[in-house]
């Protein structure tokens, strides 16, 4: 009588040594490619609050792919003063400017507008907020006309307008822009004017060289924001929640 132990050694004995071979390697490549799919899973899955790209410095455009910043080594900021011609919210005497390179149909950065109109909310006297334009056409074709029309919104009404305007695309689903000029007339610019200054692309040279200046900065995605206390600068890694833009703050008080 052959009892089920010496069944089983019997199977396997008639397996032939090259079919064993070929399984075990069939076995092996199934084990490295489950876990390379979730190691990859875990790579697209993870955020870090920015919309990254990847930078061509020799047109000075935009290409979309992903890039990760967290990987680059720590190098000096080199960032344009801010000067009477920013667009600034807050008190223009803080010790503090907090420059944003943003841009306005980001979701990263739109997640990001509440917590600094809260920053320049409570640190009233000590940070103001700097606005500067990074659209990303590659993700966002419609966004340098966003940043063109925040732009004659400002050349209108001064900083309370530019600042009133920004907030009010940033809390809009743009199409387009149609919905630009419905904006300009929502906040009671003179829509003629907005319009002749936006169709007429006044200040497409004022965003590109705003562009340019975030990549000279170290800009690789958005929004890329960068503290300026004194003689220190220190970069803000995309949208960081309320609390940890409030320790860096405080760090430099």
């Amino acid at each position: 009588m052959i009892d089920h132990k010496e069944k089983q050694t019997g199977a396997f004995s008639r397996v032939s040594p090259k079919v064993g071979f070929f399984a075990g390697i069939g076995l092996m490549l199934a084990v490295f490619f489950i876990v390379g799919f979730f190691v990859l899973l875990g790579m697209v899955l993870k955020d870090d609050g920015s919309e990254k790209v990847v930078v061509d410095v020799n047109n000075g455009g935009v290409a979309g792919e992903n890039v990760d910043q967290g990987n680059t080594p720590p190098q000096e900021i080199n960032i344009a003063p801010v000067t009477e011609d920013d667009w600034i919210r807050g008190s223009e005497d803080a010790k503090i400017s907090i420059v944003e390179y943003s841009d306005i149909e980001c979701p990263f950065c739109i997640r990001f507008h509440p917590t600094m109109i809260s920053i320049v909310e409570e640190y009233e006297d000590d940070v103001n907020w700097v606005y500067r334009h990074f659209p990303l056409p590659s993700l966002h074709p419609n966004a340098p006309k966003d940043a063109e029309a925040a732009e004659c919104a400002g050349e209108q009404g001064g900083d309370e307008v530019f600042w009133e305007y920004l907030d009010t695309i940033i809390e809009m689903e743009l199409t387009g822009i149609n919905d630009l000029k419905s904006a300009a007339e929502e906040i009671g610019l003179n829509t003629s004017q907005f319009n002749e200054c936006l169709d007429s692309g006044k200040y497409e040279g004022k965003v590109n060289s705003q562009v340019a200046e975030a990549q000279n900065a170290g800009a690789r995605g958005t929004p890329y924001s960068v503290i300026i206390a004194g003689d220190q600068k220190i970069a803000i890694p995309g949208a960081l929640p309320l609390d940890q833009v409030r320790q860096m703050i405080d760090s430099l008080l």
